[in-house]
């Protein structure tokens, strides 16, 4: 495997990651504003900068995005120059982004969303980029009508907090233009209400995860408010997908499967892990996702299930494995297990039951110990005390009584 000097490491807990490159050093424990960036080029002289960008090819690897299996055991996801190019090319093409367009970027770039969807394809297009740290939706609508903003993606939950939030009506948010949205079940009277209330005239919804490059499907301008509700779109250009059985065989429209992709935006590989490569891409070139969905006769993908015990926080997946594993370095607990349950606002959110030792911590402790200790969308929004968990004959933890206890 090819690394050019321009490949990024992107660790989702923390911060970019970069070897040195001709340009200079680049240290990962240094803050920099852009006059600070630019000027680490200084002193570069035209024959290093031809010679760097000439050791650069399109299939060199441009990124390892590190991204948490069902194992909770990190892996790295390994994309290309080209591939990255390409498809956030296609995501552009497909929700119209120009360069006279101004984005408003709420996903964080330890993301794909914001990362690819935003800061590559702002590039792409010369799109102007406002950053925003913190979702807040006050701080969102005033910048939206002092900067005027076109483009807000995101997930669901932005859209309904904005939708909810009666100061909206004191802010002129009639810039508005592209929304694009998923990962979430999502109302269709919330896609209705985006473009009678907030002016959006182009909604669309997209289907993606790390191994795909972040792409596999994507709504088109024109699809009617039901269609961008209720599914992910059909597959982008040049890339086949499919929904298969337990033993691989294709499924008739509008039955479930497991979704496979192939094509141009399969991932490289994972980072020194051919196992884990093997698993997830079969030998005629099909990523499986582990997805579950369904597909119509026009090619729709309706994503019904997801990985096992996997959940999704405000549009960003959380694997309980590997969050359990975090809180299992407390000294403090001695069992825990994680589980998703339904949120209003954020579609799901954490539930940890906990086994503590002796005059250990409270469940407040503990909840104050997981915001600090990991990013907030994975740190469990409840803790939940308990003296012992429920399992079954081998020891694994039946995970559906916790969901069932819950839910009583």
């Amino acid at each position: 495997m090819t690394f050019s000097n321009a490949t990024i490491w992107l660790n989702c807990e923390h911060r970019v990651l970069a070897p040195p490159t001709a340009c200079g050093p680049v240290h990962g424990d240094d803050d920099l504003d852009w006059k600070g960036f630019i000027e680490t080029g200084h002193g570069t002289s035209e024959e290093e900068f031809d010679a760097a960008l000439a050791s650069v090819a399109p299939t060199d690897v441009s990124d390892i995005f590190f991204t948490s299996g069902t194992t909770g055991r990190p892996k790295g996801v390994m994309t290309s120059h080209a591939q990255n190019l390409r498809v956030f090319d296609v995501w552009a093409e497909c929700v119209g982004l120009t360069e006279s367009d101004r984005y408003l970027i709420v996903n964080p770039f330890f993301h794909t969303f914001g990362y690819k969807a935003g800061i590559l394809a702002s590039i792409l297009r010369g799109a102007t980029m406002l950053p925003v740290a913190i979702f807040d939706t006050d701080v969102v609508m005033r910048l939206v009508e002092s900067e005027k903003i076109t483009v807000l993606p995101g997930a669901p939950t932005i859209y309904l907090s904005i939708l909810a939030d009666e100061r909206r009506h004191g802010y002129d948010l009639s810039s508005l233009r592209v929304a694009v949205t998923g990962a979430a079940s999502i109302p269709v009277e919330m896609i209705r209400k985006m473009s009678n209330e907030l002016s959006f005239e182009n909604i669309v919804t997209a289907y993606g995860l790390s191994e795909s490059t972040g792409m596999v499907t994507i709504c088109r301008p024109g699809d009617s408010v039901e269609i961008v509700a209720t599914t992910s779109g059909r597959a982008i250009p040049d890339v086949e997908v499919k929904i298969v059985d337990d033993e691989g065989r294709p499924v008739p429209n509008g039955e479930p499967g497991e979704i496979l992709c192939r094509g141009y935006n399969v991932m490289l590989g994972y980072f020194e892990d051919d196992d884990a490569t093997s698993e997830a891409i079969d030998a005629d070139g099909w990523l499986h996702t582990g997805d579950i969905g369904t597909m119509d006769d026009a090619g729709y993908l309706k994503i019904t299930d997801r990985k096992k015990d996997m959940f999704i926080v405000g549009g960003f997946n959380a694997y309980p494995a590997e969050i359990e594993n975090l809180m299992m370095s407390h000294p403090g607990i001695v069992q825990v297990a994680v589980i998703g349950v339904p949120d209003e606002r954020m579609g799901e959110v954490g539930c940890a039951y906990v086994i503590v030792r002796p005059n250990g911590p409270s469940a407040d402790e503990i909840l104050a110990w997981c915001r600090d200790a990991m990013a907030n969308y994975k740190a469990p929004r409840y803790v939940k005390i308990v003296e012992a968990l429920p399992l079954n004959a081998s020891g694994k933890v039946l995970k559906t009584e916790l969901r069932a206890q819950f839910a009583g």
